[in-house]
């Protein structure tokens, strides 16, 4: 339950600490004394945006702080998920804005984003206004009304994963589709593709090796007299390179015996003669190898057009990208000729995940009619009680493929008056009935709520006398199982609080103040005197007030 709330530095608040107690509190307070102010700042704490309007001083932080007593509520596994430090009993949120405008959040003095405030507190407290009536009317709200009858929570689970699940194969169908559909339109264009290439029968490197051969017969009859030079500048006889330098060992040979620093130096120029005729002899050999055959040239340039030409028309740059290009088409053919069976396989997965996903949907229909069953009973006996004397009302279930919340699509059908057909709440519901059909809605689901606090702001709008005083009694009958705070403006319903605060606004020399005051035994009585009478309190103002309060006290 909300423990403290404490904030400063947020509109007409300057500093406020409020203590809670548990059980039904009550909050009241003339038009324009700020508790509205109150509701707004709570709301940053929920994770509303920050208006900055609401900063009173702009040079100053503005605060906002709430401590929950979560002893009871199960709420460890969220903390670990959002790594935060978990109290077992004892859950601090704030929220602050820096004087720059920054704002920031806080769970245990532990920094998170908005969104992880936003998500924690709606494990914490719901706040509820005349506004929030017109969600009675939609589907999903009335839908979530019964799955907290039905307590299938565990249920709802198990189906929201089995139809993720689907979602995720028929999404994995619908695309492979696609892309076989767009497959099977470039099928005749691969295959051409691919004979092409294969028809080429290309080989790795070969485009080098090509070009390399180009240039031996293109350049082969200036290659050939090259060679012939070189060879004859090695060993052409008496001016060959080797003549020359067997008389240079020659003579080196004879003058070694005197010499002896010209030791060895003719068995290097053996050596040198040795590599120079190696070298001769290859030049020669490659020479007489080098013929000029216009066939064979015509036959690599006829080749390496070939070549170019795919280049060309792949925007590659050379074979191996060629061969990677022939391996990628072949892939892509074998998928296209094995598209049926892959279709098969998931489609035959996806008609089992629906199998599973239809069964759970089943069960979670079946309990959730059984649950509109006692729900519609429960509505229509505490409807009666608020006035709604010729309520009947009932759960209309239509029948829908596989959804995200089931196989149920519902309508809540009601009718107020004797010998009128049902019709949906948003086609015959006022304002006053709708309140007073939201209050029976929170009160029956009220033991089925894991939610520490509740907050009904203004809800009794529309109603007033007996009906005002029993929306008391089934707020206090609320409060049983949760925190209920009511801010309201009927002394029928204030009777019934169990604590109250008033809201009041003060002003100084400088500013206007909002300030909350807690209220004892005798001051909750002239408090409700002054919502009968207003300012001018009187003894029958005094008396219907404690008549009220021992009505209140004698069916609590």
């Amino acid at each position: 339950m909300l423990q403290r709330l404490h904030i400063s530095n947020y509109a007409l608040i300057d500093q406020l600490d409020i203590t809670f107690s548990d059980g039904l509190t009550m909050l009241t307070g003339e038009t324009g004394a700020g508790k509205s102010i109150l509701l707004g700042a709570l709301s940053l704490i929920m994770g509303e945006r920050v208006d900055s309007k609401t900063v009173r001083d702009a040079s100053r932080k503005l605060v906002v702080e709430a401590t929950f007593d979560i002893a009871g509520f199960s709420l460890g596994d969220f903390f670990a998920e959002a790594d935060i430090d978990y109290i077992e009993h004892e859950c601090i949120l704030r929220r602050e804005v820096a004087p720059g405008g920054r704002s920031r959040a806080f769970v245990n003095d532990t920094p998170v984003p908005v969104t992880t405030l936003r998500e924690l507190t709606t494990m914490l407290i719901d706040i509820h206004s005349q506004h929030s009536n017109m969600a009675l009317s939609q589907p999903r709200f009335q839908l979530n009304i019964l799955d907290s009858m039905a307590g299938d929570a565990a249920l709802l689970q198990r189906y929201g994963e089995q139809f993720a699940a689907l979602t995720a194969l028929r999404q994995e169908l619908a695309d492979l589709q696609e892309q076989f559909q767009k497959a099977r339109a470039e099928e005749d264009y691969i295959r051409f593709q691919v004979q092409q290439l294969r028809e080429l029968q290309l080989q790795p490197d070969e485009d080098i090796t090509l070009e390399q051969l180009h240039k031996r017969l293109s350049n082969a009859t200036e290659l050939k007299t090259l060679m012939w030079e070189s060879e004859q500048s090695l060993d052409g006889g008496e001016h060959g390179a080797i003549e020359q330098i067997k008389g240079v060992a020659h003579k080196i040979g004879q003058a070694e015996e005197s010499l002896t620093e010209l030791q060895g130096l003719g068995e290097r120029l053996q050596s040198v003669l040795i590599e120079l005729k190696d070298m001769s002899r290859t030049i020669a050999a490659v020479g007489d190898n080098l013929t000029c055959d216009p066939a064979e040239l015509e036959r690599v340039e006829q080749r390496l057009d070939e070549i170019y030409a795919l280049k060309r028309k792949h925007s590659v740059k050379d074979v191996a990208d060629l061969l990677a290009l022939q391996h990628d088409y072949v892939e892509k053919l074998a998928t296209i000729e094995h598209n049926d069976e892959r279709l098969s396989q998931l489609s035959a997965s996806i008609a089992e995940q629906e199998k599973q996903a239809m069964a759970t949907a089943r069960e979670l229909s079946n309990k959730r009619r059984k649950a509109a069953e006692s729900f519609a009973a429960q509505l229509k006996d505490l409807s009666r009680e608020l006035g709604l004397k010729n309520i009947a009302f009932e759960v209309q279930f239509t029948p829908i493929p596989l959804a995200s919340t089931g196989i149920d699509a519902i309508q809540f059908m009601v009718a107020f008056n004797k010998n009128q057909a049902l019709m949906p709440i948003k086609d015959t519901a006022s304002g006053g009935e709708l309140s007073r059909l939201m209050l029976c809605v929170k009160a029956i689901i009220a033991s089925h709520m894991q939610l520490p606090t509740i907050i009904f702001d203004e809800v009794d709008t529309g109603v007033s006398g007996d009906t005002a005083s029993m929306m008391g009694r089934m707020m206090r009958n609320i409060a049983r199982n949760i925190q209920v705070i009511a801010i309201t403006h009927l002394p029928q319903v204030v009777a019934h609080g169990q604590h109250h605060f008033v809201v009041y606004k003060s002003d100084t020399a400088q500013a206007t103040h909002t300030s909350v005051k807690a209220l004892d035994a005798e001051q909750h009585l002239m408090e409700i005197a002054r919502l009968l009478s207003g300012t001018n309190i009187n003894q029958a103002a005094i008396d219907n007030a404690c008549a009220l309060i021992e009505a209140a006290q004698s069916t609590a």
